[in-house]
């Protein structure tokens, strides 16, 4: 059995794009899988894999999760906090309720997740937390607060976690996706209002919007976060917030 064999990182969001392609790649290096979602576990999941069906937008969801975690496995190489919920609206429009649920999807869960995953993390000499955030937390745009807000906040968090847990040996990083064609994507087109432009041309005008001409794909965004969670490949990384948009917030608004 190789080293990484023996690696174990538990993601979150497992079901959907970049989920899927960061379980399928950290499946291919060798590491064993624990994947959560709420949805019911996919096809062409890791056979040698563990699948917990759970919301975590529910802090006693969170424990039952951790609680199982713990029974698979005894410690943790990583935490990947993938998962995401999006709410597309004006923000007047935007109730209590709609704002409380974005906020303890995107960010709650992510606190709760590291907070009783802590103990598997610093079982074994430490580990790494990948936070996956947005292009959403440093340049956004309208009908889009809630989320926007609830990945800047992942930005602090990440920051405030890597200063607290590196003596622990626990790096902590984010990940800043742009545009990249995923079910999630696709579905806010779909909730667009009357008047807006088919999906395709949507899509299009997003591509347009990258430097390189495309959206990206979910698993260039995996590799990222793959990256981050290899100790040898990112040893001396830790609190920063690595943006993977294909240069869309990098040109200037009036070129």
């Amino acid at each position: 059995m190789t080293e990484n064999k023996e690696k174990t990182v538990l993601i979150t969001g497992a079901a959907g794009g970049v989920g899927r392609a960061t379980v399928k790649l950290f499946n291919d290096k060798g590491w064993r899988v624990i994947g959560v979602d709420r949805k019911e576990i996919y096809e062409g999941f890791p056979s040698d894999g563990f699948y917990i069906q759970a919301d975590i937008s529910s802090a006693a969801n969170l424990e039952t999760i951790f609680d199982r975690a713990s029974a698979y496995t005894q410690s943790l190489d990583a935490v990947v906090n993938n998962a995401g919920y999006q709410i597309s609206k004006p923000l007047i429009e935007t109730t209590a309720e709609e704002w409380d649920q974005v906020m303890a999807s995107n960010l709650r869960a992510a606190f709760l997740g590291v907070k009783l995953g802590y103990r598997l993390l610093k079982a074994e000499g430490g580990g790494a937390i990948i936070n996956v955030s947005s292009v959403h937390a440093v340049a956004t745009s309208a009908n889009i607060a809630a989320y926007a807000a609830s990945k800047g906040g992942l930005l602090a968090l990440t920051r405030a976690m890597a200063i607290e847990f590196a003596p622990d040996s626990i790096r902590v990083n984010a990940v800043l996706p742009g545009a990249v064609d995923t079910p999630m994507l696709r579905a806010g087109f779909r909730r667009g209002r009357p008047g807006e432009l088919p999906e395709e041309e949507q899509m299009a005008a997003l591509a347009a919007k990258t430097v390189n001409g495309r959206v990206g794909k979910p698993a260039e965004i995996a590799s990222v976060i793959y990256f981050l969670a290899d100790s040898e490949q990112s040893s001396f990384m830790t609190g920063q917030a690595i943006v993977v948009d294909g240069g869309a917030t990098c040109r200037l608004s009036t070129e």
